[in-house]
């Protein structure tokens, strides 16, 4: 067998396996960020950036909270990297955005304490969202670090807009 006749049969073989009880080949969800979404998603974001004069840190991770991307915008803050980066996982983690958590983890909140879990790696203050398909599906987070709390809030909330924006492609 040559390798065009092995490629055929391989083809074949994935085909038929994707195929529903229908015959039809399922139209493919989206359960997680990909890299091109993130680079499409973090591109948009420093775009918004420079036209507010931030310069921001932008990081992506997918569902499991793991880096996808991490852009830094020229002279960003070096402290912005690690901020940017554990926005995302804690949207990612906990699935909400880190406004919402900023109220929950006031003296006396639910979730109290919560930023001294994780290695210390959960974020209560604003600049990160969840990533969500149209069914509320948590796909990635967002975390973005470099101005004030509402300007990294702003961007983020951005964000979520080119999310939609992509996910309808």
């Amino acid at each position: 067998m040559n390798e065009l006749e092995i490629k055929k049969i391989v083809e074949s073989i994935v085909k038929e396996k994707a195929m529903d009880q229908h015959g039809q080949v399922p139209t493919r969800t989206c359960s997680d960020i990909t890299l091109d979404m993130a680079k499409e998603l973090i591109l948009a974001v420093e775009q918004r950036a420079a036209q507010m004069g931030v310069k921001a840190v932008i990081a992506v991770a997918n569902r499991g909270a793991n880096p996808v991307a991490v852009h830094c915008m020229d002279d960003s803050y070096i402290a912005s990297f690690d901020v940017a980066l554990q926005k995302a996982y804690t949207c990612a983690a906990l699935k909400m955005p880190t406004t919402a958590l900023k109220e929950l983890c006031q003296p006396g909140g639910e979730l109290y304490g919560i930023q001294q879990t994780n290695q210390g790696r959960i974020v209560i203050f604003g600049g990160g969202i969840p990533i969500l398909t149209e069914d509320g599906e948590c796909i990635g987070g967002l975390g973005v670090s470099g101005g004030s709390e509402a300007q990294d809030t702003g961007l983020a909330q951005f964000g979520e807009a080119v999310v939609r924006n992509i996910l309808s492609k």
